[in-house]
């Protein structure tokens, strides 16, 4: 009976998600030296060094990495909550809360779309542009204010998975250590998974496993949008899961494009547009029906920000009430 007790500090809990998702609205996430992702990341680094000064530079090193971040990470921060239990159940609860806070950002993401859409507003189309290249890996020199709109708007869509569905998808079903190994695979696809001859082989491993991770809550966000789309005017059910269902595979890669889509679909706008990255226009293809208005203007982006919104919201009352009720 005592080690289901402490077993319990590691298991999901409805009021400490309603209370993490709360903290992250009111004070978004914090930026300090000692932030969880952060060391998380300096950690990376280091065994990264450590892995290719021992001639582990490929895929066997790569996975090496994950699991030895997954034993200093997932074990570490579960071993913590477990010895703090010992001690002090609220000590060892408070520092769950304080974790699962820090690997959520639903503010944040909202808050650098809506820099963008401050400054083009303002008619400050550099500072438009500056916001921009923060959120997306093209080039901006060249956009225009509906443009940089309409990055923001894919940014915020595909980060409402990243950031906000994913982790609390995995929490609800492994707790803190689901939540802990998401925020490690994110992290390792973000710093390694590129596909460069240095990372190539070596980050193979982070990027599979956050296409993996990510699977689920994709399309559970794709879902998600549609039913949200109902309750914001001017939006529109169908089109979200029409659009969602049938344009995902025109983003690159196996996950982000189904809320890229399904956004345009709700919104009833286009989206994407020419790319241009390092001088070079990348695509042309837009996202959304054809006979659709180009998404960019502030009204579009207002109509996002609350389709974002009523998703994450609809998605936190669903796992609220599995975590209570089953």
């Amino acid at each position: 009976m005592e080690n289901q007790v402490e077993l319990s500090v590691l298991q999901p809990g409805v009021l400490l998600l309603l209370a993490a998702v709360g903290v992250d609205a009111i004070l978004g996430d914090p930026t300090y030296r000692w932030h969880p992702i952060r060391l998380l990341g300096a950690s990376l680094g280091w065994l990264e060094r450590l892995l290719r000064a021992g001639g582990l530079d490929g895929r066997f090193g790569g996975v090496l990495l994950f699991l030895l971040l997954s034993l200093i990470w997932v074990g570490g921060t579960s071993l913590l909550a477990l010895l703090l239990a010992n001690v002090s159940r609220a000590a060892a609860y408070g520092f769950h809360l304080f974790m699962l806070f820090h690997m959520i950002a639903l503010r944040d993401l909202l808050k650098h779309g809506m820099a963008i859409d401050r400054a083009a507003q303002s008619g400050d189309l550099t500072a438009a542009r500056e916001a921009a290249a923060n959120l997306v890996a093209r080039d901006t020199g060249s956009m225009d204010a509906a443009a940089c709109r309409r990055a923001a708007i894919e940014s915020m869509s595909e980060s409402l998975v990243d950031g906000f569905i994913s982790p609390i998808f995995w929490y609800a079903l492994l707790g803190l250590p689901g939540v802990v190994l998401l925020k490690l695979v994110s992290t390792m696809d973000s710093m390694v998974g590129f596909k460069t001859p240095r990372y190539l082989l070596f980050g193979w491993c982070g990027a599979r496993a956050d296409d993996l991770l990510h699977f689920v809550p994709a399309r559970v966000t794709w879902a998600l949008m549609g039913i949200a789309a109902a309750v914001i005017p001017g939006c529109s059910s169908r089109k979200a899961w029409r659009i969602g269902w049938q344009q995902h595979a025109v983003v690159p890669g196996p996950n982000s494009g189904w809320s890229e889509a399904a956004a345009a679909g709700a919104l009833e706008r286009r989206l994407a547009g020419p790319i241009w990255l390092r001088g070079r226009l990348v695509t042309e293809v837009w996202l959304g029906e054809e006979s659709d208005t180009e998404g960019g203007s502030h009204q579009d982006f207002i109509r996002a920000g609350k389709l974002i919104v009523a998703t994450a919201a609809v998605f936190v009352v669903g796992v609220a009430c599995a975590l209570v009720f089953v």
